[in-house]
């Protein structure tokens, strides 16, 4: 049976990380890749190397931060929005792709908490759950995938302790993510291993990637049709692990398509 592969990579500098993501698409050939954190201009995004590693893009970039991308393996994404709200800045993309819409977002983080960081962060979110509802409510098959820069739960996170103070573990962003689920959202990674341990990124300090000291704030939630069609999921943590890595690594899940 056919199977369509999807995923999100907050690539941390597409440019400096650019040899690391050609190997990453070579080995594990996604179907479909949102990346974010492009950190570089729209003039600047690599688009001869990725589309002679068989990639067709489009992307929304911004200097030195945010930036997001939807890649597609022999075919072009078609570009049906950029931009949630009044944000000025390029954290969301949105296209039709092998038959799916493809939400790629990058949510803020929102440290330091309280603060206007952390406003801004629950503010992002409610333009979230807003588009989010209108795509439930079109019918279409939708996967909203990308870096949400929230822990759902303290299974989440290697040890919630030292980080409850921290924007990604606060109840207020907690509750948002709830909000997007009880519209009729799969958290597909959570769905495949209900009680697994499963993170996707390790910040660069204490040692947290040798200790396996993770958070899992990579999502991809599905609509309930694409939820149905859920065969697999997981964390591609090799990537994580190559010299000069991104503090990510790369979250994939596979569809049946007949």
């Amino acid at each position: 049976m056919a199977r369509l592969k999807i995923a999100t990579f907050n690539i941390n500098g597409i440019r400096s990380r650019l040899p690391a993501l050609l190997e990453w698409l070579e080995r594990e050939a996604p179907d479909i890749a949102c990346l974010q954190e492009l950190k570089a201009q729209d003039a600047t995004f690599p688009i001869g190397e990725i589309q002679a590693a068989g990639y067709g893009a489009i992307w929304h970039g911004e200097k030195a931060w945010n930036g997001v991308a939807i890649l597609a393996r022999d075919s072009e994404p078609i570009e049906s929005r950029r931009g949630l709200g009044d944000d000025p800045h390029s954290r969301y993309l949105e296209a039709a792709v092998h038959g799916i819409l493809v939400g790629c977002l990058y949510l803020p983080n929102g440290n330091p908490q309280p603060g206007p960081k952390f406003d801004y962060k629950l503010a992002w979110f409610e333009w979230l759950i807003a588009h989010a509802a209108s795509l439930r409510a079109s019918g279409h098959p939708v996967v909203l995938a990308g870096d949400y820069n929230v822990v759902p739960t303290d299974t989440d996170i290697y040890n919630p302790r030292s980080w409850r103070k921290d924007a990604l573990l606060q109840p207020e962003s907690r509750a948002c993510f709830e909000r997007l689920l009880a519209q009729g959202w799969t958290d597909a990674l959570r769905a495949c291993h209900p009680q697994a341990r499963l993170y996707t990124f390790w910040d660069y300090f204490r040692r947290h990637w040798q200790t396996d000291s993770g958070l899992r704030i990579d999502h991809l939630l599905l609509s309930p049709d694409l939820a149905a069609r859920l065969c697999d999921a997981g964390v591609d943590r090799w990537v994580r692990g190559r010299e000069h890595a991104s503090d990510h690594a790369p979250t994939w899940i596979e569809l049946e398509t007949d």
